[in-house]
């Protein structure tokens, strides 16, 4: 069991209990106190997000919630897998965790998780594709009074990051603005690199980049802002099908939404997006060519 089976393990456990829980007509606070923990911890635990919750606790809940015995039975069995991954210790990215801001960590557990993954881009690269001298850059705009030590920490674990890409059962499509082909972020000898970089990544075989031009038709790519489309394999023990998530980033927090009426209108704006996006060959040629000016 891996720490992807702990992730999707723990949105499928805290989804289920949150929706027999609403069944039920009970509030957290109510279920908190009858599986004697808090009651932020249930929340954390609907979730999805690392806590821990004990096969006693679940039982409790299934009690008050009046669960069948089938639905006790898949609750237990995923907690067993949240239980054995979690034995088998951590994401790699635990090593990180002083270079990691904020909520990342947990949007690093769903990208590790994930069997797709859809980016629309409006300014800047996406960390999966980003060089090192480019994500150098934005360390130090994000956070300039940081040492070197702990700049180039980011930069190694952005690296480790990366290496997902090369893993064949992970499909990568991102679509990005001509902005972020123009924004130079650490001048312009990075950016080129970085285009350069983009070229190269573009022809991985589970890898796509288009670019969607200044003169491309009006679309609503300028109106939904940068956004992850992440899609998930089932469950490796239980086979229970995991839906996807969309992730937010913002500069003071960011949103992950799951329920079907959040996904459903980003996922078809990323298609409409995609509609009006270059091809790949023709993107990787408007990406050279902006490289090439910057080089001059």
């Amino acid at each position: 069991m891996s720490v992807t089976g702990s992730t999707l393990a723990r949105r499928a456990l805290g989804r289920e209990l949150r929706r027999l829980r609403t069944v039920k007509g009970m509030y957290q606070a109510e279920a908190a106190r009858l599986a004697e923990t808090s009651p932020q911890s249930i929340g954390r635990i609907e979730e999805g997000r690392s806590t821990r919750i004990t096969s006693f606790q679940i039982n409790a809940l299934c009690d008050a919630y009046a669960a069948t015995d089938d639905e006790r039975r898949i609750l237990l069995g995923l907690v067993q897998e949240v239980r054995a991954a979690r034995e088998r210790g951590g994401g790699w990215w635990r090593s990180y965790a002083d270079q990691i801001t904020g909520d990342f960590d947990h949007y690093l557990a769903l990208e590790e998780a994930a069997s797709r993954l859809t980016a629309w881009k409006v300014a800047i690269v996406p960390g999966l594709l980003q060089t090192p001298a480019y994500r150098r850059a934005i360390a130090w705009a994000e956070s300039p009074e940081l040492p070197t030590d702990q700049i180039e920490r980011r930069v190694e674990w952005l690296a480790r990051r990366q290496r997902r890409l090369e893993d064949p059962s992970l499909t990568v499509e991102v679509l990005l603005s001509e902005a972020v082909l123009r924004e130079e972020v650490g001048g312009p000898a990075v950016l080129a690199e970085q285009l350069h970089r983009l070229a190269e990544l573009g022809a991985l075989p589970n890898v796509s980049i288009r670019v969607v031009p200044f003169n491309a038709r009006s679309h609503l790519g300028v109106l939904v802002g940068s956004c992850f489309l992440m899609e998930f394999p089932p469950l490796p023990q239980s086979k229970l099908a995991e839906p996807p998530i969309v992730y937010v980033e913002g500069y003071a927090g960011d949103l992950y939404l799951e329920r079907d009426a959040e996904v459903e209108p980003y996922r078809n704006a990323l298609a409409e997006i995609g509609r009006v996006a270059l091809d790949e060959s023709k993107s990787r040629r408007k990406i050279l060519a902006v490289a090439k000016e910057h080089r001059a």
